[in-house]
């Protein structure tokens, strides 16, 4: 059995498409197959259901592509040990963010303290970052709202206050706090269902005994503040997600758990080098300074 078998194999199970694997992996469509083939031969039984370029993976696929996801995992965290230890003040810190807020300041302290290291970011919504982790792909996800997933480290970093967001010169912009109910007559904007926050709110704002009335509704949590400024309706906003530039008043809810929280996450089993353990200091003690500030 070769490297190389292996992570064809993996290609192909998580695209379940000839030509979509052979592109990713920059190889023919032939050669590809040819592998795979070969794979099989070597482990006496067919991984896949064929229909096609289509393929699908069997039991004996399924019960294979753990190990197989295993053992390369295994080998890159290997890599990247070593990489650490001959070059300890360079190498990339690979992220996963479902909401990125918090994240230039975060990347703005640690970029003083490690010049040389770089960073690749990507935004994933919660299930997308636990896949990532799981295959070892990503140090490090940034989530709201937390998991409880098998072999995933989920630390809290941060209870975050969801404040109400109103525009200069409404009704409501000379309050500090407001309770749910005085709101029951609003127009809101705010992003779609699926969504920690929109959930969240409308959980608790029906146990408040109304629903939102949303005139906008979307994909695109950092457009509310402009309609909010525009005086479109008033949103639900969290509090790192604060702007003190934009035109807004911002109110604290009253006598109600509003409330989302942040989770660091990891695999217990990935290799964190130096420069990433640092990093998650970094994170910590970020929000432990916010605590601080709004406590």
């Amino acid at each position: 059995m070769e490297l190389l078998q292996l992570q064809y194999f993996l290609a192909v199970a998580r695209l379940e498409h000839v030509t979509d694997a052979a592109r990713s992996l920059h190889v023919t469509q032939s050669s590809l197959s040819k592998t795979i083939q070969r794979l099989e031969e070597d482990l006496g039984v067919p991984l896949f259901d064929r229909t096609g370029r289509k393929l699908r993976l069997n039991a004996f696929g399924s019960r294979f592509l753990h190990r197989a996801e295993r053992a390369l995992f295994e080998l890159e965290q290997g890599k990247q040990e070593l990489s650490d230890l001959s070059s300890p003040q360079h190498g990339t810190i690979e992220l996963a963010v479902t909401n990125a807020s918090t994240l230039p300041n975060i990347l703005r302290i640690f970029q003083k303290k490690h010049p040389q290291i770089q960073f690749h970011v990507q935004m994933l919504t919660t299930q997308e970052m636990i896949t990532l982790l799981h295959r070892g792909e990503v140090d490090f996800g940034l989530s709201s709202p937390p998991t409880n997933e098998d072999e995933i480290e989920c630390q809290i970093v941060f209870a975050d206050p969801i404040l109400v967001a109103v525009p200069l010169g409404h009704r409501l912009a000379d309050r500090s706090r407001i309770s749910l109910s005085e709101l029951k007559d609003e127009r809101f904007v705010g992003v779609k269902r699926g969504y920690l926050t929109r959930d969240l709110v409308d959980s608790v704002c029906s146990s408040a005994g109304f629903v939102p009335r949303y005139v906008y509704e979307g994909n695109e949590p950092t457009r509310l503040s402009a309609l909010v400024e525009a005086g479109i309706g008033i949103a639900f906003i969290p509090s790192t997600a604060v702007n003190s530039r934009e035109q807004i008043h911002y109110l604290q809810v009253e006598n109600h758990e509003l409330v989302r929280e942040i989770a660091l996450l990891s695999n217990r089993s990935r290799y964190l080098s130096r420069a990433a353990l640092e990093f998650r200091e970094v994170v910590v003690d970020y929000f432990e300074a916010i605590s601080q500030e709004t406590s």
